[in-house]
């Protein structure tokens, strides 16, 4: 199998899994116990904590665990009910969502908007954002889902009062995330009913992901992955971004390819007369697995809100892109399999489509 779907989610990492199975033997008491065991797998979630907060520059005391991103998303925008909010037509469905349900006029005004997005990779001006947001006595909050271990990141340089991140994009466990609150921005529990986590999230720790992504954090963090995304990744990116361009009729990258414009790792390219998700099932056949739109709105047969924005509306780019995204264990090989079974599958929808090509 070819896996070019490290965006939607990334194989658990050796490290992990080894690291989550040893907790399941070692630290399975309720974290919260006074007792020994429990003690010892408080430990264990502090380490985590630690790590988490040395990799982003922030207080480890401002680190909240949650299930995942779209908890810490909602968590944040819940945290502004009744408050304005203003997003980019980007973001992910749960930061969307989350303001239309809680979105309000009062100030002060909730800014949220993604680093880097998920479908074609942009990376935003977050820092020209953060200064607006404060000059106007708002506040900032980022989803920094896909841009932790990609590229160097540093909370108190972006200016941020809050930022989201979730284990399974780095190699750790689906159904653990973070939350960054910055000491003194106003917040509200999202699930309220416990002491843990100094009562800004209830519910009983779960102590064996939180492992998992604390072990995950440690690899990236020993191999300075940011600095390979940026030299081998990129690099693996860029030449599958020209073989396609060269070798493919009708196609065109929905990604800037600078460095400073997008995440190294994310390719999103348009066919025409070709559907997407069409696409995406012979590939599949062909033992090459990609996405098409967001994998987190699987079964919305809607274009991809962030395709449509960033073409002004053409439904029949979004309807015919298809995402490419790697990870540190991508090679040439796999860019080597995608040319060889992707130019003839284009070539033979293209063929059957009722689309004409444009000149």
């Amino acid at each position: 199998m070819t896996y070019l779907d490290y965006a939607a989610t990334s194989p658990l990492l050796p490290e992990v899994s080894k690291a989550m199975h040893l907790a399941e033997q070692k630290f399975f008491a309720n974290a919260s116990a006074l007792h020994t065991p429990g003690h010892l797998a408080m430990n264990e979630i502090e380490h985590a904590r630690e790590l988490l907060a040395e990799i982003i520059g922030s207080n480890k005391d401002e680190i909240i665990f949650t299930s995942g991103a779209s908890e810490s998303n909602n968590t944040v925008i819940r945290s502004f009910e009744g408050h304005e909010i203003e997003t980019s037509p980007l973001e992910h469905h749960s930061i969307i969502e989350a303001a239309k349900v809680y979105g309000g006029h009062d100030k002060p005004k909730l800014y949220s908007y993604m680093l880097a997005n998920n479908e074609v990779g942009d990376i935003l001006p977050i820092k020209k954002i953060a200064k607006k947001a404060h000059s106007e006595s708002g506040f900032i909050h980022s989803d920094l889902t896909q841009s932790l271990g990609k590229i160097r990141l540093n909370v108190r340089e972006l200016d941020l009062d809050y930022a989201t991140f979730s284990a399974h994009k780095i190699g750790g466990p689906v159904g653990v995330g973070a939350l960054y609150v910055r000491k003194g921005a106003p917040f509200k529990p999202l699930i309220i009913g416990g002491n843990q986590e100094k009562k800004r999230r209830g519910g009983t720790y779960n102590t064996v992901g939180i492992v998992g992504f604390g072990a995950a954090l440690k690899k990236m963090k020993e191999l300075e992955s940011w600095k390979i995304y940026d030299t081998k990744v990129r690099k693996l990116r860029d030449g599958l971004a020209e073989w396609i361009l060269k070798k493919i009729p009708g196609s065109s990258l929905n990604t800037e390819l600078k460095p400073n414009k997008s995440l190294p790792n994310i390719l999103n390219v348009s066919f025409q007369a070709a559907e997407g998700e069409s696409i995406q099932l012979y590939l599949d056949a062909e033992g090459v697995i990609v996405s098409t739109g967001s994998a987190c709105a699987a079964g919305d047969i809607k274009p991809s809100h962030v395709l449509m924005a960033k073409s002004g509306g053409d439904a029949e780019v979004a309807h015919s892109s298809i995402r490419f995204s790697f990870g540190l264990d991508s090679t040439e090989a796999d860019i080597e399999k995608v040319m060889g079974v992707l130019p003839g599958i284009i070539n033979r929808l293209q063929k059957m489509s009722t689309v004409k090509m444009k000149e």
